[in-house]
């Protein structure tokens, strides 16, 4: 009785370890040899107007973020976080983390 039980056992466990992956991986792109060319780089465009001016950025043709300059005031930032059109304004690019910068041992 155990012979047979021993046998179907493993049977079963080599079909399981023998098939594929339901869900596989996404295709990859192969990286590209060279360095990068001028089309790789972000664009930035510089528009004045009569309240400052506005420094957009772009990547591969999409606009991903705003740098407001106006005459008066502090620069502020227009950010698409989702890559879905919706800017949120940010006064700064600092992402707030900030490393704890105790003294431990003086010289």
């Amino acid at each position: 009785m155990r012979y047979p039980v021993l046998l179907l056992t493993l049977l079963l466990s080599g079909l399981a370890a023998a098939q594929a992956p339901s869900d596989r991986p996404p295709e990859l792109q192969p990286v590209p040899d060279g360095p990068p060319g001028a089309d790789d780089a972000p664009q930035v465009t510089i528009k004045p107007s009569a309240q400052g001016r506005v420094v957009e950025y772009r990547a591969n043709g999409r606009l991903y973020m705003l740098k407001v300059i106006p005459r008066v005031g502090r620069p502020y930032y227009l950010v698409d976080e989702r890559g879905d059109g919706q800017f949120v304004r940010q006064d700064s690019l600092e992402s707030g983390l900030q490393p704890p910068m105790w003294v431990i041992k003086e010289f």
